[in-house]
């Protein structure tokens, strides 16, 4: 006997669309949203704290939520080639990325560190160009040059603060950041053809914990000596919403949509971050930096211009 296709009981084709083409996207738009809080989080919890004992407590508190997962995790067939693609993945986000945004975020501002973000799709298009052979259209350079142009431009235009010491170079480090997230996408978007979203993450958070435990053993990290319920609050905030959230979110939507469309979002961080940053923190941006904003924004736009697509041939 014939089953009713159950896509049909709802409407038929139009549900099953709606669904696939709004869940990636409402789960990108919602990671972007976390991740440009994340700056604000950071700046806060950096006031109390040293980043190395804010770095791992956002790792350590994720590892926790992840736990109950595990018996899950044991299901997983896991491929040997894959090692080293998971190696990589972790190496480069939470590893170095967070190194260096530790180090950028205890020299700029959140709102400018937030902007250098709108490179990532640029850097996913090179890294891919480097690794998986993809072409680069002199367009994409074209716009790639643009916005380093508009960033340095940026950087420069900062002036030193309580908050933000040294602009120029806690923005260099955000863009270092960004070469290691360009790496993490490519990365991430191989492994998510076997591997369940939620399964990556908590390898990020636990290798993450694994990694930033020792920094704390250093004499030059101080352990708190005082419990500071905003930095606390952030951390935890950190933890769950960011490391488990956000990190959920976008790995889901790039296992459904290719890695240049999932880095393309990564364009609202700027938007969201530089908002934050005013509400939340009192930033502000000089009209030149503004400038410059709208420099870095006028290369991605042109590194993401519309291509002419081949018409298929006709039988």
């Amino acid at each position: 006997m014939h089953k009713p296709d159950s896509a049909k009981l709802y409407g038929g084709f139009a549900v099953r669309k709606l669904h696939s083409d709004w869940l990636p996207v409402a789960s990108l738009i919602f990671a972007m949203l976390l991740w440009a809080s994340s700056f604000v989080a950071l700046k806060l919890a950096f006031q109390s704290y040293h980043p190395m004992v804010v770095i791992f407590g956002r790792m350590l508190v994720a590892s926790l939520c992840f736990l109950v997962l595990i018996p899950s995790f044991r299901k997983i067939r896991f491929r040997r080639p894959d090692f080293k693609f998971l190696l990589i993945m972790a190496v480069c986000e939470p590893c170095l990325y967070f190194i260096f945004e530790a180090k950028a975020l205890t020299n700029t501002t959140a709102s400018q560190a937030g902007m250098i973000t709108a490179m990532l799709p640029l850097l996913v298009a090179v890294v891919a160009w480097a690794a998986l052979k993809e072409k680069v259209t002199r367009q994409t350079l074209s716009g790639f040059t643009l916005a380093i142009v508009g960033a340095c431009w940026l950087s420069l235009g900062g002036e030193s603060s309580d908050y933000a010491p040294n602009p120029l170079l806690g923005n260099f480090y955000e863009f270092l950041a960004m070469v290691c997230a360009a790496g993490y996408t490519v990365t991430l978007k191989h492994l998510s053809a076997n591997y369940p979203p939620l399964f990556l993450t908590a390898i990020q958070a636990f290798i993450g914990s694994l990694f930033f435990f020792p920094f704390l053993l250093l004499p030059a990290v101080p352990l708190p000596t005082a419990f500071v319920p905003g930095a606390v609050v952030a951390i935890i905030y950190l933890g769950v919403f960011i490391t488990l959230g956000a990190y959920a979110c976008y790995n889901f939507a790039l296992s459904r949509v290719p890695a240049s469309q999932a880095a393309g979002y990564t364009n609202l961080i700027p938007v969201f971050s530089v908002t934050l940053g005013m509400l939340m923190l009192g930033e502000t941006l000089t009209f030149s930096q503004l400038l410059a904003c709208g420099l870095v924004f006028g290369g991605v736009l042109l590194s993401q211009g519309r291509r002419r697509r081949r018409r298929p041939a006709v039988a």
